[in-house]
């Protein structure tokens, strides 16, 4: 059983683009969707569908690549773990690996990145890292 699904969600989707496979499928949740929505938005992901129904939903994760075949995901951090939350106020969102690695949030205006978030004004739990 797994006790932290966001790790499962981003290790998922790296360890899958490590191997070149199209695609990877996840346990839906709505949380889980809120940051496969936001990688979508940020072009880590080429896109998803949720399959299936009730109980049996899955999302169903496009890796994205470029025009030389490397994924584009080469590695992520979670930060907030179940047994350390980690949050952070809106100043403390800064550029990340020269603005080419983002830094995923859960705020109350929903799941976006920290430039996002540092836009908005809205601090929140940080989740992870991805670039």
């Amino acid at each position: 059983m797994v006790t932290d699904t966001i790790s499962d969600l981003v290790v998922r989707i790296k360890n899958a683009g490590c191997v070149s496979h199209p695609c990877v499928e996840v346990p839906y949740s709505k949380l889980k969707h809120a940051v496969v929505r936001t990688l979508q938005l940020t072009k880590f992901i080429q896109s998803f569908d949720i399959v299936g129904e009730g109980s049996k939903k899955r999302i169903m994760i496009t890796l994205a690549y470029d025009e030389h075949g490397t994924h584009k995901v080469h590695d992520v951090h979670r930060l907030s773990k179940p047994g350390k939350r980690v949050y952070a106020h809106a100043k403390d969102f800064k550029p990340f690996k020269n603005g080419k690695g983002k830094v995923i949030v859960s705020t109350p205006k929903g799941i976006m990145t920290g430039e996002e978030a540092k836009k908005e004004m809205v601090g929140g739990e940080v989740l992870f890292t991805i670039w």
